[in-house]
């Protein structure tokens, strides 16, 4: 399988060398697709200078900051435009571990859908967390599951595996949710579809360099549209109307 690990960027200049490098190490054959949105402290012009002395290193750049949902978007569409059989969502800071990447490729040879890197599945777990970061994550992905019906003990994670069959169901275009819910919103789709979703117990390691860009507005509107979208799917579900695409 052609595999291609997309990472998102917006002023990781520091960080992205040390993941690019820990990456290529760990799955040698996997290629990276850097998509930048025009972060101004150089990140861009560092990954275009790497891609030149690595052809399996590729940069996509944007406009501008347009949110984290619309930029694996963006690198879906161009793997999939590029042939690519799987499509790997990493964070640039280091707390999606490479060296963990194999798990979920794993999981996909052994015929999951969609392989997610969890927290809070047996032998999963995080390093350098305080405890209120802790409760928060822990408290969405409980109410997320609830309100959506899932089994997903992680439904916010970010370190995923996807098909291309998988991507290709999910109708992109249709997907407009940003940030962290964005996360939510691709793992109920591939649910509602029926396709198989398997996790694998990571350790998320918070970053050591840069600055986080989660925020308290994220957290909420996540919230907000996972309320929504559970409501519209519980009337749906009484009524016999089709529940509205989520947003």
């Amino acid at each position: 399988m052609r595999v291609l690990t997309i990472i998102p960027t917006y002023n990781e200049l520091e960080s992205l060398p040390k993941t690019l490098g820990r990456l290529r190490a760990a799955v040698p054959a996997s290629d990276v697709l850097v998509v930048d949105d025009n972060s101004p402290d150089g990140t861009g012009q560092l990954a275009d200078s790497i891609a030149a002395e690595d052809s399996q290193v590729h940069v996509l750049h944007r406009k501008g900051k347009e949110g984290l949902g619309a930029a694996y978007i963006a690198g879906f569409k161009w793997g999939m435009a590029a042939g690519y059989d799987v499509l790997v969502e990493m964070d640039a800071d280091g707390s999606h571990q490479p060296e963990q990447l194999p798990l979920l490729l794993e999981a996909i040879n052994d015929g999951a859908d969609l392989a997610m890197g969890s927290r809070w599945v047996p032998g999963g777990g995080t390093v350098n967390w305080p405890l209120y970061r802790q409760a928060i994550s822990r408290t969405g992905s409980t109410y997320a599951r609830l309100m959506l019906g899932l089994k997903i003990k992680d439904i916010t994670g970010g370190y995923r595996a996807f098909r291309r069959s998988t991507l290709e169901a999910l109708k992109l275009d249709q997907v407009e949710s940003v940030g962290y819910g964005f996360q939510v919103d691709l793992a109920w789709r591939v649910a509602k579809l029926g396709l198989k979703i398997v996790e694998r117990p990571i350790t998320f390691v918070e970053r050591e360099l840069g600055a986080s860009k989660m925020s308290g507005n994220i957290v909420v509107e996540a919230m907000i549209n996972v309320t929504k979208w559970g409501l519209a799917s519980r009337w749906a579900a009484l009524t016999g109307k089709k529940a509205p695409a989520s947003k």
